[in-house]
């Protein structure tokens, strides 16, 4: 999607150009100095419109990359819920015993040995 302010920028570089290139043409210093000054305007005008679209642009690529983040945290989550679901199946005394220490690892690093 383009922004408007570049068709309108680049309208209005086009006209202050045709009109610099009369006012020279005829010997208008007015019509020349006006003409240059819009033509100015238009392309300011046309390059604020050209970095309104680069942000947007950054914006849903920004937006993109997170939702992909999102997703592949998601199923690394998944897996790793499964592994360990898979693990406490196969092995539960195992998994209990390991549960305990390392319950017992924060509880020890939480209040401290006194």
């Amino acid at each position: 999607m383009i922004d408007t302010d570049r068709i309108t920028g680049a309208a209005r570089e086009l006209g202050g150009k045709v009109q610099g290139g009369i006012g020279d043409f005829v010997g208008s210093d007015r019509d020349s100095l006006e003409g240059r000054m819009r033509e100015a305007q238009g392309r300011g005008e046309a390059l604020y419109g050209q970095a309104k679209d680069a942000v947007r642009h950054a914006t849903g690529e920004v937006a993109d990359l997170a939702e992909n983040v999102y997703a592949q945290a998601g199923d690394s989550v998944r897996q790793g819920r499964n592994a360990v679901s898979r693990q406490v199946e196969e092995a539960p005394l195992a998994s209990l015993l390991i549960a305990g220490l390392v319950g017992y690892g924060l509880a020890v690093l939480i209040h401290g040995r006194r």
